[in-house]
């Protein structure tokens, strides 16, 4: 890389997250989650509006060359990761004991609905997709019904405190809901990601062998943190400095979880969001360090990453209504009767039930991300990208007011990035 190049990288990474800080702060300000602001300033900055209103500046400050792209694009990757490590240390594995049959119910339940309608409306609708010769239907079909079965956990913990139920049973139950919602979402995303090779005999087998893969891949990481990174951490406590050295630690084992995940044909993601669930802390000086990492990342990793997914499309030329509206109306759908009808079931009144299927309902950050995943590695095109942002963008801005509306409890004001 050239004295230029770092100079042109130093400023587009820059503007990303000045763009990034002044778009989440607009968002907490109307009460919503900051990485909503970070996406929408990433459409402002890409070609959908700073490449309209001045195609040279916008040609000139981030049409860059290969190496250029390749530095830029390992920063965002870093984003991603420390995003999703971040996520599973915010999944207390406790709480699905305590909320019991009723959270796993709801998360089941509003898992397997919407995965089933996104499947259906790729075979029932199929002059509405454009499906990549490398991508076997099947696969495509099931990547589609896991980006409507998500809910993001970190919006719905954001919604849940500003409607003050976080702290409620009700928010408790919500919460570990959201987290099966968020283990059987990722796992069938990280199946999906082993399975788009031509070469399976068949889809049973084909989907049979990512199934034991991903099983292995996430006992392994499980016993390895376990027997060997929870004892390494706990050595760290002790012998190294408090608390530089032990996120050092935490941050070379996301790295090699990352990798490891990589070489055994899943997806990078999958690494560390494994890794912060079997590292997520139990003891209060664990979580204040926990707190300085996710800090970190959320103040530069992080906001980089979700103005990055704003500049890789132009929104106005890739919007196709008819898609849009079918994947907005079947995803929204299927997921709110879902955890409504299962909520209502658990013994929870009927506009309590309505309000927990609004909530699990936000897409988020994670929408995002799963969208971002599939346009990188070539499994949707640009349309179906752009729809199921609108989606993310859509379902998160409506779930709070929806929920305020159907429970009217006392409102805080959110704190963090969200």
């Amino acid at each position: 890389m050239t004295g230029q190049d770092f100079a042109q990288l130093a400023l587009q990474l820059a503007i990303m997250l000045a763009c990034g800080v002044l778009g989440g702060a607009c968002m907490r300000r109307l009460h919503q989650p900051a990485v909503l602001g970070e996406m929408l300033g990433g459409i402002v900055l890409g070609p959908t509006v700073f490449g309209w209103l001045w195609p040279a500046g916008y040609a000139e400050t981030f049409v860059d060359g290969d190496r250029l792209a390749v530095v830029r694009g390992v920063v965002v990757q870093l984003g991603m990761l420390f995003f999703l490590l971040g996520v599973g240390l915010e999944i207390d594995l406790k709480e699905l004991r305590r909320s019991g049959l009723a959270a796993l119910a709801i998360g089941v339940t509003g898992s397997l609905v919407p995965l089933a309608a996104g499947m259906g409306i790729v075979y029932l609708l199929p002059g509405l997709w454009a499906i990549p010769p490398k991508v076997s239907r099947e696969s495509y079909a099931l990547f589609i019904g896991v980006c409507m079965a998500n809910t993001a956990n970190p919006v719905l913990a954001r919604i849940l405190t500003d409607v003050g139920l976080f702290k409620e049973r009700l928010g408790g139950l919500v919460m570990a809901a959201a987290i099966v919602d968020d283990i059987i979402g990722w796992s069938l995303l990280a199946i999906v990601m082993t399975g788009f090779q031509p070469t399976a005999a068949s889809v049973a087998t084909a989907v049979a062998s990512q199934i034991a893969v991903v099983v292995v891949f996430i006992t392994i990481t499980l016993l390895m943190t376990r027997c060997i990174v929870s004892p390494l951490l706990r050595v760290a406590r002790q012998c190294l400095p408090w608390p530089t050295g032990y996120l050092s630690l935490i941050v070379i084992a996301m790295l090699l979880a990352a990798a490891s995940a990589e070489c055994s044909g899943i997806h990078a993601f999958f690494g560390p969001l494994m890794l912060g669930i079997a590292i997520s802390p139990s003891v209060p000086e664990q979580r204040e360090a926990h707190a300085v990492l996710e800090q970190f990342a959320l103040s530069f990793f992080v906001p980089i990453y979700f103005v990055s997914m704003g500049l890789v499309t132009n929104f106005a030329t890739h919007f196709q209504t008819p898609i849009v509206i079918t994947i907005l109306a079947t995803a929204s759908l299927s997921k709110i009767v879902a955890c409504s009808g299962a909520a209502r079931l658990s013994g929870l009144d009927r506009r309590t039930s309505l309000a927990v299927g609004c909530g699990m309902n936000a897409r988020g950050a994670m929408g995002v991300l799963l969208a971002g995943i599939g346009l990188e590695n070539g499994i949707i095109d640009q349309s179906v990208y752009v729809a199921l942002v609108v989606l993310s963008l859509v379902t998160s801005l409506a779930a709070g007011p929806l929920m305020q509306w159907l429970l009217p409890l006392r409102r805080t004001v959110p704190q963090g990035n969200g």
